[in-house]
């Protein structure tokens, strides 16, 4: 749920670019000459030229599965919120927002009250699941836990309407496991059949430490993994629900009663306390007929034990630290390849922004970001849009037909810069500086509510998804726009020391990657009105998926960990992204630098170093066992073929660093959308 940080004491841009600065060799802004590995030859392997002594240099810390100028930047960015969350947690005086999370976080960080509670926090949840005396108290509870923060069996929120992006409706999807993804349960390599036995153990150990009996415990252990074992094997792969017409089932709400009459949806719902509704988007139509007959040949208790499983584990991060450390010792550990726990600050630090985001993002941008922040940062957006529409104008594939549907999206396009205009009001959630569990718990009821109420309303376009601090951006289709948290907008993506190639190699490259989502595979089946429709000619689309299928198998053919290939369809919108962000961004630059005089710095012209501070963010060290999980899951390649993968296809890069055709990152058959 994060990406991006700190701006209006760190941005200075003059009209559309930053002056150029002359800085000593070493770290320049975001660019760190002492990362480099010269003797790589950077047109054989760019990413190890640009980072292979910072992989050297920064081995994973003991708390990190994944460690990079990401996490770097991330690390500054938990210090920083720690700082609000002490002063305020400390602070005699306050103000309501200040009051709710310095309690927030204060409660959190005491771990001998929660200790010394033990499991009592929880047990009005586990005496409700055991009250469950057949089907119909079954879906009863799990309608009521869906309002506490517990969502079991499928899930169930307000979307946008696919084909009128301005009303939001009802949606139900798939869900209901605990493993990162469907395929732990199905495939039956080595590796999945250990990962199964593991998490079955692991199940088990949370029972006991709940105070079952270890036979008891094993055997409701082998009821979760059964139950949600079906629930995986009904459930659509993760690269077919990229495609948007795999999610768009739009039925009348007795319809998808009709499709799964066991799960008593129509009562469910109700139990929710969602408003009244008569439509409803059905993500998997597939899956609820799937599920429907195991409430009927799945014992109850069998679902009783699989309910009372997801309350525990939902509830772990607030619980004594036994079952902190045993879920760590699966999920972290095992799963990951993470030596030790992060610390347990950084985890209420991370709590906090999660459960109560824009009030301590209130207190973040008052610190650190600022209302000019805002105009400065979209200089530099207006910039890399620019370049898209110049960039349309060279595309010899596109008829006009399109292009101009393709301008129109364009010109359509929001931005949203730093943090809402509107802060959330939290003033009817209750936190305790002495209930770390209580406070997670009404802060989940708060926001099922809250969301809850947006079913049949119109679309609130100025609400973001992601909180101000966090160090992240992203593109919604469904909204045509664009969103770049505060939490970003500082080194190693934006630096107000940084010469202007530096900085568009940056967060340049991140803005043109963002907005490029908005043609990605995915954006590109969303017309300028946020609307899920075809606005490309016929011959315009093959053409498209001609090139998209290029990168599909370009990427499809990288190896993180060997043995172990890239999805290149699951990856195919952020590395059509990455591509098309960089060409824009290098674009913006280009015209930045017209009419200036160019010099080297650091021993490198604009252009090289453009790439080497696009490479520089992408520089991390990653665990084996997470490398797995992500080549599973993730939609991001790592970040090594985030560079490799876009230099070899990228002409201007071959020519900043006089690469020859044969080379590595020279390929002979470039792949190009955008």
């Amino acid at each position: 749920m994060r990406l991006l940080k700190l701006l209006a004491v760190t941005l200075l841009i003059t009209g559309v670019g930053l002056a150029q600065t002359t800085a000593p060799a070493g770290k320049t802004g975001g660019f760190d000459v002492t990362a480099l590995d010269r003797s790589i030859d950077p047109c054989v392997d760019f990413y190890q030229f640009a980072c292979g002594n910072w992989m050297k240099n920064n081995p994973l810390p003991a708390d990190k599965a994944r460690f990079g100028r990401f996490d770097e930047l991330q690390e500054r960015n938990y210090a920083t919120l720690r700082a609000i969350l002490e002063e305020t947690a400390a602070k005699k005086t306050r103000n309501a927002v200040e009051q709710k999370v310095g309690d927030y976080y204060a409660a959190c960080m005491d771990t001998k009250s929660i200790d010394a509670l033990g499991t009592k926090p929880i047990q009005p949840l586990l005496r409700r699941v055991a009250a469950i005396k057949d089907r119909a108290t079954l879906m009863d509870t799990a309608a009521w836990l869906h309002t506490q923060g517990v969502n079991v069996l499928f899930s169930f929120r307000p979307g946008p309407d696919l084909h009128n992006a301005q009303l939001m409706i009802a949606n139900v999807g798939q869900g209901g496991y605990s493993l990162p993804d469907r395929d732990y349960y199905l495939k039956d390599d080595e590796r999945s059949n250990d990962v199964r036995a593991k998490y079955a153990a692991h199940v088990q150990k949370m029972f006991e430490l709940l105070g079952d009996k270890p036979e008891a415990a094993a055997a409701s252990a082998k009821s979760v993994l059964k139950i949600e074992t079906e629930l995986a094997r009904a459930a659509m792969d993760r690269t077919m629900l990229r495609d948007p017409k795999n999610r768009d089932h739009k039925m009348k709400l007795e319809e998808l009663v009709a499709i799964a009459p066991n799960l008593q949806l129509t009562k469910y719902f109700e139990g929710t306390g969602a408003p009244k509704f008569s439509e409803v988007n059905v993500v998997s139509p597939s899956f609820f007929k799937s599920i429907n007959p195991l409430l009927e040949t799945i014992p109850v208790d069998d679902w009783k034990t699989y309910v009372r499983w997801h309350v525990l584990r939902s509830a772990t991060p607030m619980l004594p630290d036994a079952f902190v450390q045993e879920s760590f010792n699966f999920n972290g550990r095992f799963l990951n390849g993470q030596k030790e726990l992060e610390a347990r600050w950084k985890r209420c630090v991370r709590y906090t922004d999660g459960d109560l985001g824009e009030a301590l993002g209130e207190l973040y941008v008052a610190k650190t970001f600022g209302p000019d922040g805002k105009e400065r940062t979209l200089k530099l957006v207006e910039a890399i849009e620019h370049a898209m529409g110049e960039n349309l104008k060279t595309l010899e594939w596109m008829t006009e037909e399109t292009k101009k549907a393709s301008y129109e999206k364009l010109h359509a396009l929001r931005n949203n810069i730093g943090y809402p205009n509107k802060w959330r009001d939290y003033s009817s959630v209750v936190v305790k500086r002495n209930d770390a569990f209580g406070n997670a718990q009404r802060a989940a009821v708060f926001e099922t509510n809250r969301v809850m109420k947006k079913i049949g309303n119109s679309v609130d376009r100025s609400e973001w998804g992601m909180t101000p601090p966090t160090v992240n951006a992203y593109y919604r289709p469904s909204m045509n726009d664009i969103n770049f948290p505060a939490g970003i907008l500082q080194p190693p993506f934006f630096d107000k020391n940084a010469d202007d190639a530096i900085n568009f190699g940056g967060i340049g490259a991140v803005i043109g990657h963002e907005l490029t989502h908005g043609f990605d595979d995915q954006g590109s089946k969303f017309a300028s009105d946020g609307n899920f429709k075809n606005w490309w000619t016929e011959k315009d689309r093959a053409e498209f998926e001609k090139r998209t299928n290029c990168l599909v198998d370009q990427y499809g053919a990288y190896e993180p960990v060997p043995g172990v290939k890239l999805n290149g369809k699951l990856t195919l919108g952020e590395n059509t992204s990455d591509n098309g962000g960089v060409r824009l961004a290098f674009m913006a630059l280009q015209e930045t630098l017209k009419n200036k005089p160019q010099e080297k710095l650091d021993g490198f012209t604009p252009e090289q170093r453009f790439f080497l501070g696009y490479a520089q963010i992408w520089c991390q060290n990653v665990a084996p066992e997470r490398s797995r999980v992500l080549a599973l899951t993730d939609p991001h390649s790592p970040g090594r073929f985030r560079v490799n993968g876009v230099v070899v296809n990228s002409p201007d890069f071959q020519k900043a660093f006089g690469c020859k055709a044969g080379q590595p990152m020279a390929a002979e058959n470039a792949c190009r959308v955008w």
